[in-house]
């Protein structure tokens, strides 16, 4: 495995952080200090060293949980805000997120310390579906509906949904839908629903690929399945 891999694995920082560590003559193999990030290591019988400490790669992990709203997806917030891993257990913090939920978004997130993997299920090229219940207010019109399908010009680009669908019409002119997304970029639901004049009042994440939320309870969050994973895994091996 390579140095830079090796350290990122290990949970304690980024693979291009860790290339910047290396760089700085802060990492060790068996003693000795390399500074080529691309160095092989074997995991099992080198000792890596990065300032005084020792790392190890932990096994690999995969957790879904059921973010609320009014959790930030973030390691610490400036403003002492409740995060996710508030609700995690300490021994969970070097598990990365899985492409973020804003503040006030709820519903299916996953975390996992593969971050090879976690990296390409995120990352826009391969394109893995994103599945949201979203409730606005006020009577969504056909052509409304024809204009989200069709496409809408945001600040940062051109968005499209996969998928548009009404799922029921509540009391009060209050409309739920299914929107499927495959970028996932910043805000992109709330962003798409309010470029045509719909303000989003309620938004949850149902599923991430071939990850469904299911019946996991807000704020709780279960390790995955073998065949989850292996289905995870299975959309970026096919893009």
């Amino acid at each position: 495995m390579r140095l830079h891999k090796f350290i990122s694995r290990s949970g304690l920082t980024s693979r291009r952080k860790a290339e910047i560590l290396i760089s700085e003559g802060k990492v060790k193999v068996n003693g000795k200090i390399v500074q080529t990030a691309g160095v092989i290591v074997d995991p099992e019988n080198d000792v890596i060293v990065v300032g005084r400490d020792t790392i190890e790669i932990p096994p690999i992990r995969w957790v879904k949980m059921n973010k609320p709203p009014g959790v930030l997806t973030t390691a610490q917030d400036d403003r002492s805000r409740p995060t996710i891993y508030d609700i995690l257990t300490p021994d969970m913090r070097s598990l990365r997120y899985v492409g973020r939920l804003d503040y006030l978004t709820e519903g299916l997130l996953i975390l996992t310390n593969d971050g090879d993997v976690a990296n390409r299920l995120q990352h826009p090229s391969s394109e893995i579906e994103r599945e949201y219940d979203v409730a606005v207010e006020g009577k969504l019109s056909n052509a409304t509906l024809m204009q989200l399908r069709a496409g809408v010009e945001l600040d940062d680009g051109f968005a499209r949904p996969t998928r548009v669908e009404i799922s029921k019409k509540s009391a009060g002119e209050t409309y739920c839908l299914t929107i499927v997304i495959k970028e996932g970029r910043k805000r992109e639901i709330r962003r798409l629903m309010a470029a045509v004049g719909h303000p989003v009042a309620h938004l949850r994440r149902t599923r991430f690929g071939s990850l469904k939320l299911g019946p996991l309870k807000t704020g709780t969050y279960e390790d995955l399945s073998h065949r989850d994973i292996k289905a995870l895994i299975d959309c970026i091996s096919l893009v």
